[in-house]
Formats: C-alpha cells, structure tokens, sequence
C-alpha cells in the first residue's frame, strides 16, 4: 500500500459548555493510507462525527496535528468531499444543479457532462430534472453522495450517512458505496454506531471509546470474507468487537458531540 496519506498525531479535542471543558477526543493517533476504506465505530456521543469534521477542516482542534500529504489540515478543500446523514439538499434546485453545486470554472458543456457522468455513478440517470422531495430517502442520498464525489476529492468523509434509511435501503446503499469506492478507489472514512456495517465496509475498523473518545483498538479485516454477513469471519471480528464494547459501562452521553 501506498504511504500514509492521512496522519493523525496526539489529537485532543475539548467542548465549552456551559462554561466548562467537555473533553471530546484524547489523544487520538491514526494512519490512513491512499485508496483505503476505513470505518470509525462507536457509541454515540463519542466523538467520531466531530473527529470526522475536524478531517474536513469543518471544526477546529487544542493540540496534536492532523496533515494531509505532509500539510497540516487548517480548514476545508476541494481535495476532501463530505456526506452527512440528512442529505442536505437544497430543495429549490433540481437534482442536476444540486450535484454541480460545487463546480467552478469549468464550461456549461464540461459542467453539464460531470454532472451526467457522476449521476450514473450512483444511478440515477434520468432524475437530474427531479427535485429532492420528489426522491426517496435513498436516491437523495445517492445525489449527496454524487455532489461529493464530482469535485474529485482525493477523500471521501461519510458521517453516518445512512443513519435516516430504513433497514433494507441501507444494506442497498452501502453495497452502492462500495461499488463506488471499488471503481473511484477514492479514500473513504465513514463513522458509524452499527458494527455490520463497519465490517461490511471497512477494510481496517477503529473502534472508539466512549466519550472522550479514544483508539480502543484498529482491526484489519478480510474484506473478501467479511462481505459475506453470515460467514464465521464476520461473526469473529463481530465478536472481538463486543468485546471491546462491553468491557467498559456504556454512559448515556449529556451531548451530542
């Protein structure tokens, strides 16, 4: 594998509220590599959204360093795409205009062609004249994930974004996902409280603590045999997993972090 591209080091990160310091993350140190899939699995309330945003540049950090190729990440890029739960579409736009949301510079025609090219990735060719509320839950988060996608980011941030799908458009969406991933080897870091889908998806799985989150454990997985759910390597990482989980009491969290 490539070197890494992506380097957490000694990352700490502390909430005021209330006027008091809410410790978030504690000391995280992590290494993601070009091309990877990584997934962050923990209890809500941990700390993975926020250390998700603070990859994106969207929330700032008190000491450690986060780099990217070598830079310190100090703010947003167009080489880091996001996807959040609610799609956050804007529901005035058509589908198409929505996707090209983040395309600058480029020609109508050249405009128009990444946007067709980036709506088949993810299916939904036909439905760039369609406004959101006209989709499934589903397909907006298709078109989400395509307005991600479009720009080319070199990264792909996915903050429990099928958390909002029922159950068996989330098993769809995620196969879409790694279909995608598989195809565009774009590197993708997804958080996520449901312990299938981080097998599922992740080649490597952090598992967090609760709140101040922190690394309990990273687990390589075998992707080829944990794509099969009801295979006995799944179950074993599942197991493992558990145990990490439920070796420490799990405490409601007062905020959502």
């Amino acid at each position: 594998m490539p070197a890494a591209a992506l380097q957490i080091n000694r990352l700490n990160k502390t909430f005021l509220v209330d006027q008091n310091e809410i410790p978030v993350l504690e000391d995280i140190q992590l290494e993601i590599k070009s091309g990877e899939f990584i997934t962050i699995l923990g209890h809500s309330g941990c700390g993975k959204s926020t250390l998700l945003k603070i990859i994106a540049g969207l929330v700032p950090y008190e000491s450690g360093n986060v780099s990217y190729n070598g830079i310190p990440i100090q703010g947003p890029g167009t080489d880091r795409g996001m996807v959040f739960q609610e799609h956050r579409l804007l529901p005035w736009l058509k589908i198409k205009d929505n996707v090209g949301l983040g395309l600058f510079g480029l020609s109508k025609e050249e405009r128009s062609r990444r946007v067709e090219e980036y709506l088949a990735l993810v299916k939904l060719e036909g439905f760039g004249n369609a406004y959101p509320k006209q989709l499934s839950g589903g397909m907006a988060q298709r078109a989400a994930i395509a307005r991600a996608l479009v720009t080319n980011p070199e990264i792909l941030l996915l903050d429990e974004p099928f958390g909002a799908l029922d159950a068996l458009t989330r098993i769809q969406m995620q196969k879409e996902v790694l279909r995608i991933w598989e195809q565009e080897q774009t590197t993708m870091i997804l958080v996520t409280h449901d312990i299938d889908e981080a097998i599922y998806l992740g080649q490597r799985v952090v598992v967090m603590s609760a709140r101040p989150g922190r690394i309990k454990a990273v687990i390589d997985t075998d992707s080829a045999a944990t794509r099969d759910r009801a295979s006995t390597d799944f179950a074993h990482i599942k197991k493992r997993i558990y145990q990490y989980f439920f070796e420490e009491e799990v405490v409601e969290p007062e905020y959502v972090l």
